[in-house]
């Protein structure tokens, strides 16, 4: 990174001393194959091609030397950014406030189709808006996390970088110089004025071409159109709209079109405690979050999204399973792939120091026994408000029941995925609950076959043991797993999934122990981990989703006035976009990678649900 970059950077109140944006300090574009990260400096400092998790090609945000960016921004030190959305829309704009004048980038990726699909172009359209400035790009790829060396080619229309697995090509009409392994450019633009710069994924043998500002226009306008279409099916209209716009268009950009699949963030290893070892790779689908994201999705009008992300699921239980192991894994690749080997990428630093930065994810060996309520709850919902499962698939599913009714009494690594050993966790408990609960009210329902007898027997065997073993006498609380007192911010989904009334004397018990003990101006921690250890060093922040199930769980119990003081005390921690890490640390900052799509998926469920206990007469949710 030049001597120009670090000084144009380090000028901000908000990080006069590192060479690393704050996580929050980014916006996201997307095309439904992949995200850029893009700065308020102007930086585009992550970007994997052509999928969410293909190796990066712009990856500073995990190394400021080695990862490579592409940043447009004033040549000039002296600047002020502002950041928006173009309103209903995923077109990032990036302000430059400077002495001379006023410019902007305009960020957005395309939406192809058919044929032209598989055609990934980021364009930057840069405009005058008032006065003179003037502009510097730099550009410097670095394929495959920084591990593979490539060509830099120059023509007459732009730059080719040429790898040996990607090539990319940049065309504009700005003359551009080598620098180091990439390139930059410097120009001036009067009020009116624009420069566009178009990224694309292409041939080999390849030859850039000059894009007319009529071309990029008509794909800025077609891509406006596209997100203001999408967004128009949306069903709510209720109190907090903007943010839950955001949200739910936040969850289509992390969806990979092809398939459907969400993944759970497009980020890896950025971390949950600056300096911390706990820095996971998520760019992947979980199980774990097909039910969350078919009621938001289903909830909000959005059938299509809810029917592909239905389709993928029901394939992942098609498939067969080695012997010996469960039916399903706790994720998957966003085409379906199982094999997730995790590996530590040793020659780049992590964000801001927070080692080690890794790649594929060890947890999909893991036993979680939660994935099989959280799947079969979403195939409830879909089965209820969109479409009636079929035979097969109804079939497949009945073979998993069954399983669970045979493997539920084990001990397991729970929903937050410890590396410490296997425990009889209350939330897996619950879960598995809710996965032979909802498949017997389906075959109800519908008068499918099912060993009805078998599976009541099973679920009534576990609600049984989880208020014996799971509720804690001296805690006067449901705990984290049995045979301890510590708490888990996980038991907040129980009157969620309807497993225990929201104003059960045990559980208004339990929501004011987690109350007193877990919660910190409405932010909530998973759980203490000194007094659990996880098998992970150092610390971490507030999970956000946890404090959006705290706001649902308080409205619930009848508590809306508590409840909406902690919504609305949330919504102060998203960034500036409205957008969310997954979690928020001591001082307010984002942690984690980022954005969170489950955190996103709790925001539209509290924020919906609280918006109908405000409005709508007592008992409307007997």
């Amino acid at each position: 990174m030049t001597t120009r970059e670090l000084q144009t950077i380090g000028w901000r109140n908000t990080a006069p001393s590192m060479d690393y944006l704050p996580i929050a300090e980014h916006g996201i574009i997307g095309d439904l194959h992949s995200i850029a990260l893009v700065g308020t400096d102007g930086r585009i400092d992550w970007y994997c091609c052509p999928r969410f998790d293909s190796p990066s090609v712009f990856g500073a945000i995990l190394d400021k030397d080695k990862g490579g960016f592409y940043r447009i921004a004033p040549s000039v030190d002296d600047w002020v950014p502002k950041q928006l959305y173009l309103p209903d829309t995923n077109v990032l704009i990036t302000r430059f406030l400077t002495p001379g004048g006023v410019g902007e980038v305009q960020d957005f990726m395309p939406i192809s189709s058919g044929a032209s699909e598989h055609r990934h172009r980021l364009i930057r359209r840069v405009l005058g808006v008032r006065g003179e400035m003037r502009f510097r790009v730099d550009i410097q790829p670095r394929f495959d996390y920084g591990r593979e060396k490539h060509e830099t080619i120059f023509h007459e229309a732009g730059v080719l970088f040429r790898g040996t697995s990607l090539s990319l090509a940049l065309e504009t009409r700005v003359p551009m110089d080598f620098a180091q392994d990439g390139a930059y450019g410097e120009f001036t633009l009067l009020p009116g004025e624009t420069a566009t710069f178009v990224l694309e994924q292409v041939p080999e043998t390849y030859v850039p071409r000059k894009y007319s500002e009529g071309e990029t226009r008509e794909a800025f306008e077609e891509t406006v159109q596209y997100w203001r279409r999408w967004l128009s099916q949306c069903r709510y209209q209720g109190r907090w709209r903007e943010i839950i716009y955001r949200s739910a268009l936040t969850l289509k950009l992390m969806t990979y079109r092809p398939t459907g699949a969400i993944v759970a963030a497009p980020t890896t290893s950025l971390p949950e405690h600056i300096g911390g070892v706990r820095n996971y790779d998520y760019r992947y689908t979980w199980i774990r979050d097909a039910a969350f994201s078919l009621y938001a999705l289903l909830r909000l009008g959005f059938t299509e999204e809810a029917t592909a992300f239905m389709d993928w699921l029901t394939e992942r239980f098609r498939e067969e399973r080695p012997a010996g192991a469960g039916p399903l894994q706790i994720m998957y690749g966003i085409d379906g792939q199982a094999e997730l080997v995790e590996e530590i990428l040793e020659h780049l630093e992590g964000y801001r120091g927070s080692r080690p930065v890794r790649i594929g994810n060890a947890a999909a060996d893991q036993l979680q026994l939660d994935i099989y309520g959280e799947l079969i709850d979403s195939v409830y919902i879909y089965n209820n408000h969109a479409n009636p499962i079929a035979h097969a698939s109804w079939m497949d599913l009945t073979r998993i029941v069954d399983w669970v009714c045979q493997n539920w009494d084990q001990a397991d690594e729970g929903i937050w995925e410890v590396r410490g050993g296997r425990q009889h966790f209350t939330y897996s408990r619950l879960m598995s609950w809710v996965a032979i609960e909802r498949a017997v009210r389906i075959a109800i329902q519908r008068g499918l076959p099912a060993e009805l007898s078998r599976w009541r027997q099973s679920r009534d065997a576990i609600y049984h043991q989880i208020m014996a073993r799971g509720w804690n006498e001296e805690k006067q609380a449901f705990v984290q797993h049995y045979d301890t007192d510590t708490l888990d911010a996980s038991v907040l989904v129980m009157p969620l999934v309807k497993f225990i009334a929201p104003t059960d004397p045990q559980w208004v018990s339990t929501l004011d122990a987690i109350s007193k003990s877990l919660v910190s101006d409405s932010l909530v921690y998973r759980y203490d981990v000194e007094e659990s250890p996880d098998g992970l060093e150092g610390d971490e922040g507030t999970f956000s989703i946890c404090s959006f199930w705290y706001v649902e769980a308080l409205a619930r119990a009848g508590r809306v006035d508590e409840a909406r003081l902690a919504f609305e005390k949330m919504l102060t921690y998203a960034n500036h976009l409205g957008l969310y890490a997954e979690e928020i640390g001591r001082t307010g900052e984002a942690l984690g990678n980022f954005p969170q799509a489950f955190t996103h998926l709790a925001l539209i469920s509290a924020g919906h649900y609280l918006n109908r206990a405000l409005s709508e007469p007592a008992g409307w949710d007997l």
